[in-house]
């Protein structure tokens, strides 16, 4: 198998170059995704929340996500947003080894979101912004989310989930 090659020292300075060149204006992280499940059986079963009429995204059914505030962290805002939108503390949370990623034209903007994993251990307590809630298996949740990135996420979640949740991946503090 033939190895891939560096190029040379120009080549490799020029291609940096037209790299940064064409990078958006801004990167920003300011929201997070939290992807809520349980354990039930052999596979998880993921929650997902319908946002209410007076909320963002009306009538699409979404896991959790929110904004980063000043004083935050992102897991510290992972941790917040799941006591928020279902009334409870998870019983888990880990990062996942993956982001959300996606790009706002209207702005220049390359937003880079962090995600999580969020163990529940009752049914969820609806805040104002959702309207119902459902446990679903990966293929129903998968269909659910109007996002690919966002459906990409569910999966990865699905996998680390059935293999087994490296221990380096589980948030302690807080």
């Amino acid at each position: 198998m033939a190895k891939c090659s560096a190029g040379t020292p120009g080549e490799q300075a020029r291609l940096t170059h037209l790299t940064a060149a064409a990078m958006p204006a801004q990167t920003l992280i300011r929201v997070v995704d939290v992807y809520p499940y349980r354990v039930t059986g052999a596979q998880p079963e993921f929650l997902l929340l319908r946002r209410a009429a007076v909320a963002a995204y009306a009538g699409t059914w979404r896991m959790i996500g929110g904004k980063i505030e000043a004083d935050e962290t992102a897991w510290q805002t992972a941790l917040r947003e799941v006591e928020e939108e279902t009334g409870q503390r998870p019983g888990l949370l880990w990062t996942v080894p993956s982001i959300n990623a996606f790009y706002e034209w209207q702005h220049d903007r390359l937003n880079l979101i962090p995600a999580f994993a969020a163990r529940l251990d009752a049914d969820p307590v609806l805040d104002d912004e959702h309207d119902a809630f459902g446990w679903h298996n990966i293929n129903e949740a998968v269909e659910a989310l109007c996002w690919p990135e966002q459906q990409r996420l569910l999966r990865v979640v699905a996998e680390v989930v059935r293999a087994g949740i490296p221990p380096e991946l589980i948030i302690t503090a807080g």
